[in-house]
């Protein structure tokens, strides 16, 4: 063991106990999908059926709010603050933060669309590390409590104003942050979270802090453990989703003067009938389709790519969180020729990237640009130089170097080994995406589809197989609504795209059990966690665990830093206590196993 691993894993065991999570609900194994892979590797679509079912847990959630009446509420606060001239703000980190810019843009599209650019203009989004975080987690920034404070106050965050402060876990440093900065302001503060009180309370002092302060209006979702255990951006955020969706319905029903009684109720209806058209096992059937097309195309070392327009931030959200979650090559910069090519990327109908990062986000992206002045004020003086090379990393120039628009296709030429997927809405243009899959086709790329769609629609969903023979179309029922921000076909579209990339990961050997494997340790959190991961599988007490844990993440680093390919830490770390390997030969192990 080097030096500089033994004094990193001594600096976490330092502070670990703000970080030792294996208490939390949301950290326990489902008992639903506890032998996932095992299913997995003998029939795809019943391991779809078991991930559909955990998601169970979401409706039954949904429905004790309904009858709590909560959500109309919190609805009439947002209502009084937005007629009073003050803003809304959400905030979050990881999956909450992806989830805080969908809401932000889904609110800001409606709006414009209405031709009502003040009411527009009410929303703001905070996640850790700003706009370029939704493409990939922004380093330390989970970890800090007064980076949140600091993205809020640049914000100016004030006492008219509302913040509902999302994180699944309840724990989140940045997330309590900017709970805190919204309490300092005067502002109402929501905190947002899946995991009981009792245990919060018990075991992490900060989230017992924000629990426990009246200033703070707590929302609890607690659904019990996630599908895959400890993976928060399934049944965590989905119920957040369909909460927050309701609220804000509630609100712009409201304030355009339509009928808003029994929103929640109609709500509930919708998602049974949702929940009951994912539960088909003809659907099943359809979804593993795609699921082998992916499969394949990644097994084989090729690439996929997604085209998108209505729901497309709720792809990227789901097609960046693959990265952390199952250790796959994250985007890739247009010009990075060092990094590992992509497995999946997006692509907008929009000709210029420009214009497409503002259609995803229906405003112009906004990035941190700190001085070092006020870096030095955050964190001081030992880490100034590291966060300033972190901040260069993240500001508007970075992020338009992914190239989503349709000019960036030319730097990611595809080939006939590879796949295009269009994740198409009813309510879009559908000839665009199969235009593209077309061309695509042309050259021998593998096509398939996802059509989210009103039962009547069915056949026009079904017109792609005629167009293109052999293209695996999956057409997703969704139940007719009046909702005037179409919430079920967004919880639709996250549940589906949550479903399949999972499965897919799990076929590929990405996922032990209901345990992600191949899990990336990019933060505190994820630091515990991959230890308690170690320490289960190889009976090694918590603290060598972590000591190898490093010894494994210093060999990686090189190649994670460069965003190339580099095998499974933990599962490096467990082979290496078992069989006495050196990292080597644990990673050639690994290769003989797996896929890159």
């Amino acid at each position: 063991m080097s030096d500089s691993s033994k004094r990193r894993s001594d600096d976490f065991l330092d502070v670990s106990s703000q970080f030792k999570l294996g208490s939390l609900v949301t950290e326990a194994s489902h008992p639903v999908t506890a032998r996932l892979s095992e299913v997995a590797r003998r029939d795809t679509a019943a391991a779809l059926e078991l991930l559909f079912k955990a998601d169970d847990d979401v409706l039954r959630k949904y429905r004790e709010l309904v009858k709590a009446g909560r959500m109309e509420q919190i609805a009439a606060t947002v209502l009084s603050v937005v007629k009073g001239g003050g803003r809304i703000f959400f905030t979050g980190c990881g999956s909450t933060g992806r989830l805080s810019i969908l809401l932000d843009s889904i609110w800001r599209d409606f709006w414009h669309q209405h031709g009502n650019s003040e009411t527009e203009n009410r929303t703001f989004s905070v996640m850790a590390g700003g706009d370029y975080a939704l493409i990939k987690s922004v380093e330390g920034f989970e970890d800090f409590g007064e980076f949140g404070r600091k993205q809020m106050k640049d914000l100016k965050v004030s006492s008219k104003d509302i913040v509902f402060a999302i994180t699944e876990g309840g724990e989140t440093s940045f997330v309590i942050g900017t709970a805190w900065a919204g309490v300092a302001a005067g502002a109402k503060v929501y905190f947002v979270y899946n995991n009981p009180d009792e245990i919060l309370c018990e075991h992490i002092e900060r989230s017992r802090e924000v629990i426990q302060d009246v200033r703070i209006e707590k929302v609890n979702l607690t659904t019990g453990p996630m599908a895959i255990t400890g993976s928060t951006r399934m049944q965590a955020t989905s119920i957040q989703l369909c909460v927050m969706f309701t609220i804000l319905e509630i609100v712009c029903r409201e304030l355009i003067g339509t009928d808003a009684a029994d929103v929640p109720g109609q709500f509930s209806a919708a998602l049974k009938e949702l929940f009951r058209n994912l539960h088909s096992s003809e659907f099943h059937k359809q979804l593993a389709q795609l699921v082998t097309l992916e499969e394949k195309i990644y097994r084989a070392g090729h690439k996929n790519n997604y085209h998108a327009n209505y729901l497309a931030i709720d792809v990227m959200t789901d097609t960046t969180e693959r990265s952390p979650t199952f250790c796959t090559p994250p985007f890739r910069k247009f010009d990075d020729a060092a990094a590992t090519e992509s497995w999946a990327f997006l692509f907008l109908p929009n000709d210029w990237t420009d214009t497409a990062w503002e259609n995803l986000l229906k405003r112009k992206p906004r990035c941190l640009e700190w001085s070092p002045e006020e870096i030095l004020s955050l964190v001081g003086e030992e880490k100034v130089a590291r966060t300033e090379e972190i901040i260069k990393k993240i500001g508007p120039t970075e992020l338009t170097r992914y190239k989503i628009g349709i000019n960036g296709l030319r730097y990611r030429e595809q080939f006939g080994c590879d796949s295009a997927v269009a994740i198409i809405s009813h309510k879009e243009d559908w000839e665009v995406h199969w235009k593209q899959l077309e061309r695509a086709n042309e050259i021998g790329v593998k096509i398939g589809q996802l059509y989210f769609g009103h039962a009547a629609e069915a056949q026009n969903a079904h017109q792609i197989t005629e167009r293109i023979p052999g293209c695996a179309s999956v057409f997703v029922p969704i139940p007719e609504t009046s909702f005037l921000l179409d919430g079920v076909t967004r919880v639709a579209a996250k549940l589906v795209m949550n479903a399949l990339s999972t499965c897919t990961m799990v076929r590929l050997g990405r996922v032990m059990g209901n345990y992600m494997v191949w899990v990336v340790p990019s933060n505190l959190k994820l630091i515990d966690r991959a230890t308690r991961y170690i320490s289960q599988l190889t009976g090694l007490a918590y603290e060598a665990a972590n000591a190898l844990l490093f010894e494994v993440i210093e060999y990686v680093e090189p190649r994670m830093k460069l965003d190339q390919t580099y095998p499974p830490v933990v599962g490096m770390a467990v082979l290496r206590a078992k069989e006495n390997l050196s990292n080597e030969r644990a990673e050639e192990r690994l290769k003989a196993q797996t896929i890159e």
